[in-house]
């Protein structure tokens, strides 16, 4: 009787430990600095808000160093899941293995990138011929790979081509360097600049859009392989549930540059890891 009541109560206490355990998770969330840290917090606080209420679980927003701690990091189950550029997502699937992206929103199947300057003689790239211009962080997607490889397709070697290529690190840097004058010229994702213009954060009168690429998948959220798959697919729905004509939903939308979320899976990031492997970025 005195052995029963004890496994009995050992029982319990690991039923309780259990219940405590799970209710201590929290699911440990970043995204590629692809702007400046205080920024990508402020986007993220009312979606991690939203994700916490679908979820029943805590959730941390973890700010990383640059675009490869975020790879690193996932594939090391440090994070569980990520907003990860086009490439980002390839280099992180091409190092895991597994890692399974969820959704993306409407516009990142069709995304684009800027390229603009300050200098109003600059009509086109060929007209910065000889001249100074600057790509994001040479790890993304629409602030460099893509606009690397459509150039190249042009014929342009950026270090042939420009007196000096640099890198600002970030979208909004590459404006704010543009605009200054540091370089004659520069590009970025085409989402960042239509919020930094209706921000009022660019001076339009100065700094001006001279060219679009073509289009090509981008962004996307990206849980690690070995989550959950419950988890991951709840994660998966209460972006999916995200409704614009809720005007607390729409107003986590609008932080996201997000008219909605749609799912998305690895084959539409093979032209990525194409353009990669073309530029020498993947081995």
């Amino acid at each position: 009787m005195f052995k029963r009541s004890l496994a009995l109560v050992a029982g319990i206490a690991l039923s309780v430990s259990a219940v405590v355990s799970q209710a201590a998770e929290v699911l440990k969330v970043s995204a590629i600095p692809d702007e400046a840290p205080t920024e990508l917090l402020r986007k993220f606080k009312p979606l991690g808000a939203y994700l916490e209420q679908q979820l029943g679980m805590k959730v941390e927003f973890v700010p990383v160093a640059d675009y490869a701690a975020v790879v690193e990091s996932l594939a090391a189950d440090r994070l569980d899941m990520a907003w990860l550029g086009g490439f980002t997502f390839v280099q992180t699937r091409l190092k895991t293995g597994n890692a399974i992206p969820l959704v993306q929103r409407e516009q990142d199947e069709k995304f684009t990138s800027k390229f603009i300057s300050a200098d109003p003689a600059v009509k086109s790239l060929q007209d910065l011929k000889g001249k100074t211009f600057a790509f994001g962080s040479v790890s993304s997607t629409s602030g460099s790979l893509m606009p690397r490889y459509f150039m190249q397709k042009d014929g342009i070697v950026p270090e042939q081509f420009f007196s000096r290529v640099a890198y600002s690190g970030a979208h909004d840097a590459t404006v704010a360097w543009v605009q200054a004058g540091k370089v004659d010229g520069g590009v970025l994702n085409a989402s960042v600049w239509q919020k930094l213009v209706d921000a009022g954060k660019v001076d339009t009168g100065k700094v001006k859009v001279f060219a679009t690429t073509p289009t090509y998948y981008d962004y996307n959220w990206t849980v690690r392989g070995t989550l959950d798959p419950a988890l991951a697919e709840k994660i998966k729905q209460a972006f999916l549930s995200l409704d614009p004509a809720n005007p607390e939903h729409k107003a986590i939308l609008d932080l996201q540059a997000a008219s909605r979320f749609i799912p998305t899976k690895p084959e539409n990031y093979q032209g990525i890891e194409e353009a990669a492997r073309s530029a020498g970025l993947l081995k």
